[in-house]
């Protein structure tokens, strides 16, 4: 299986169709055995902005990061 290469997430527009499907299967895989990827996002931080405010969103990007090692920003 072929993995996605590092590529901003900016829209799902810049993505094809294998690469989108390539996205939902890590996803499944992350489900499935979540701590098979503790650890993954280790001093890595994600900055939040939004163009409409979601603290739903906001908090759950927020969790994730902390659960998978990183860090998350958000910029208002």
């Amino acid at each position: 299986m072929r993995r996605v290469t590092h590529k901003d997430f900016i829209e799902i527009h810049d993505y094809t169709a294998d690469e989108v499907q390539e996205i939902f299967d890590i996803a499944r895989d992350m489900k499935a055995a979540p701590r098979k990827f503790y650890g993954a996002l280790e001093r890595q931080t994600l900055a939040m902005i939004f163009e409409k405010s979601s603290t739903r969103t906001r908090v759950s990007f927020e969790t994730g990061m902390y659960q998978l090692g990183g860090q998350a920003l958000f910029l208002s």
